[in-house]
């Protein structure tokens, strides 16, 4: 069975044929699901998907484009909503300069509030990063000389020297559809010297749809694509590819029931 480790749930993509798009993921091998929080508003929405499925887990937490919208967040309210039984992890939060929806210091605050969370808890923390790998870097580095915490850098395609210094400080990374865009040499070098026991797989669906289905909504059936994938440029056959991300993810989203 495979682990979709991030996926976008509860948002207008699926709002009519979610039961028929988990039903496909379900027929497909995938047989857990993390659904991603963006914001607090969101909170509701993927717990009550994750109560209603027994296959799906949730996180709690805002995306750094939001953090202009949260700037008065506090570890205490990430904490009270990650007391939910079916919350195994805080985020997505991080830093994201590419659109430049929040400025990067409210960015740089919210993403401590979580990190912050994420210890008191003990829960992982999903962390996205984009054209802001040396900030991000000193930020991880920082924080965890001063509290050691579980992380995943999530739809890996920042830089060699961010990733080195994750890797020194215990994090894991998930591949995406990205995997196999044929353009995308940079990510998989870079992903090239991660063990692969530190890699898990997810789709960041409705987004990045893997080759073959580039253009289309992206779904957790298409999971399986990430993983073949994977699984080519690695060496590995797709049932090694899949019962190595998969205990991987089990492993890091402890909450999460195998």
């Amino acid at each position: 069975m495979l682990f979709d480790t991030h996926v976008n749930l509860h948002g207008e993509a699926f709002a009519s044929d979610l039961d028929a798009v988990l039903d496909r993921a379900r027929s497909a091998g995938v047989g857990r699901f993390v659904a991603i929080c963006d914001k607090l508003a969101s909170v509701p929405s993927v717990q009550a998907i994750a109560e209603a499925h027994g296959d799906i887990w949730c996180s709690v937490g805002v995306h750094p484009h939001h953090a202009k919208d949260h700037t008065d967040l506090e570890t205490k309210t990430l904490l009270e909503a990650s007391a939910h039984p079916r919350v195994c992890a805080i985020g997505e939060t991080g830093l994201d300069q590419h659109y430049g929806y929040s400025d990067i210091s409210l960015q740089e605050r919210s993403f401590c509030v979580h990190i912050e969370a994420a210890r008191e808890a003990d829960l992982p923390l999903v962390i996205h990063a984009r054209e802001a790998d040396d900030l991000a870097g000193d930020i991880l580095e920082r924080e965890y000389a001063r509290a050691p915490f579980r992380f995943l850098m999530h739809c890996y395609t920042g830089g060699a020297r961010l990733a080195a210094r994750a890797l020194d400080l215990g994090g894991i990374f998930s591949v995406s559809g990205i995997y196999s865009f044929r353009a995308a040499h940079d990510v998989r070098d870079v992903m090239r010297a991660v063990p692969p026991e530190r890699i898990i797989l997810e789709t960041d669906c409705p987004y990045l749809a893997p080759v073959p289905h580039r253009g289309r909504r992206n779904e957790p059936a298409y999971l399986v694509d990430v993983c073949r994938a994977f699984a080519a440029d690695r060496g590995l056959s797709f049932d090694e590819a899949a019962g190595m991300t998969t205990r991987t993810a089990l492993s890091f989203f402890s909450r999460v029931t195998p």
